[in-house]
């Protein structure tokens, strides 16, 4: 299970669970900027009880290249429409290509057949790798890579429960399976203290999720922010 610490990862884990897989997550220290994610994947796994949680660290800053891994500024308060407009500047080189490598590695050693990935194209279809396309090639890709596949027959399957979900589907998902979203963080350029920006593209996202499912976002009440 590839969890950030996010929204879309922390409802994955959650639907992982209730399928009755028993998660190991995998986060990732690869010197972003909003490193505070890693702390709330600390209790994400804490709070729903997974197998092992393994910290990778890689350091993606060293190629730059995006606004949370370089020294690019995070767009701030753009409208949907802008959001949409071409591949944005916090999209990171390959990102999710490097992640389900090491997942699948880890899921090799493990002879686990199922990595969990909280992608979604639908409410927000900028980045290129986190298409159904993509999706079905990278995981035509593992089955030819690994030798658990090539000698072993195991099939490996890449499931993107959320893919096709807005947010305000996914946070309703995730509400009626228990999850906790004030443990959770979606800024892209959030304080030292985790407190979110409001205005980034993520942020901004987040909070139309809510306000269309109807839900107050424990993130605000936890740092006492007013619903924007």
């Amino acid at each position: 299970m590839l969890l950030s610490g996010g929204l879309d990862s922390t409802t994955t884990l959650a639907i992982a669970k209730d399928f009755g897989f028993s998660p190991y997550a995998l986060s990732f220290d690869y010197g972003q900027r909003h490193k505070i994610e890693l702390e709330c994947a600390k209790r994400v796994v804490l709070d729903m009880n997974v197998a092992e949680h393994v910290i990778a660290e890689i350091n993606l800053r060293v190629f730059g290249g995006s606004a949370l891994t370089g020294d690019i500024d995070v767009p701030k308060q753009q409208n949907f429409d802008e959001m949409i407009k071409g591949i944005p500047v916090t999209y990171v080189p390959a990102r999710n290509t490097v992640f389900l490598s090491f997942a699948l590695a880890w899921a090799e050693a493990l002879e686990a057949a199922n990595i969990f990935i909280g992608i979604n194209a639908l409410d927000y279809s900028g980045y290129p790798d986190c298409r159904p396309e993509y999706i079905k090639a990278y995981q035509q890709m593992a089955n030819l890579a690994t030798k658990a596949s090539v000698e072993g027959g195991l099939q490996i399957k890449i499931h993107t429960p959320l893919i096709q979900l807005s947010k305000a589907e996914i946070i309703l998902k995730g509400l009626g399976l228990g999850v906790n979203y004030a443990l959770t963080s979606s800024c892209y350029d959030p304080g030292d203290d985790g407190r979110p920006c409001g205005q980034c593209d993520s942020c901004q996202l987040r909070a139309k999720g809510f306000l269309e499912a109807g839900v107050i976002d424990p993130l605000l009440s936890k740092f006492r922010i007013k619903e924007p």
